[in-house]
């Protein structure tokens, strides 16, 4: 059975609370976490210093610029003009919105998948890329396809704040 195919069952009970959660493992994982936060308050204290930003999260910040295509994750953004670092986090981003939506093996691309998806020049990219790596913004792997790139947590953040700025809602 592969992956994709697998569904755990997961009860919580928490004093008279009993939850019972069913389903791939990411949705159960979060559904408990939801759980968990929203009935014990000490995680729910610990929520206020955690990020980690769910599909939901992503699309909602990021529909607006990227797509999901039959040629794989693309930044959709029309006339707008963006940095290179701007559309690079973006391509990183439908990326992982690809790999969270279960459509992809992994959230991370190729330095050829970014330049064929981005069209921008090889140099820059990788220039930024470095940029954005030092800044923590990207982490770097090493795969059987080669060098990775995925956008990280800390850059999820940056970018938003970014392209929100952009649109002017900061």
């Amino acid at each position: 059975m592969s992956e994709e195919q697998k569904t755990i069952n997961v009860i919580i009970t928490y004093g008279e609370l009993k939850a019972e959660f069913n389903g791939d493992p990411r949705s159960v994982l979060v559904s408990i976490n939801e759980f968990l936060a929203k009935h014990i308050p000490k995680i729910d204290l610990a929520s206020k210093v955690t990020v980690n930003y769910s599909l939901n999260d992503l699309i909602s910040m990021f529909g607006e610029y990227v797509k999901i295509t039959p040629e794989g994750p693309r930044v959709w953004v029309g006339e707008q003009k963006l940095s290179d670092k701007s559309i690079l986090g973006l391509q990183l981003v439908a990326a992982k919105i690809n790999h969270e939506s279960g459509k992809a093996s992994s959230p991370s691309l190729t330095l050829n998948e970014i330049r064929s998806a981005t069209g921008l020049n090889p140099k820059s990219i990788s220039s930024r890329m470095s940029e954005m790596l030092k800044w923590g913004y990207v982490d770097k792997e090493v795969s059987e396809e080669g060098v990775c790139y995925k956008i990280t947590t800390q850059g999820i953040n940056w970018l938003n704040q970014i392209l929100m700025k952009k649109a002017g809602k900061i």
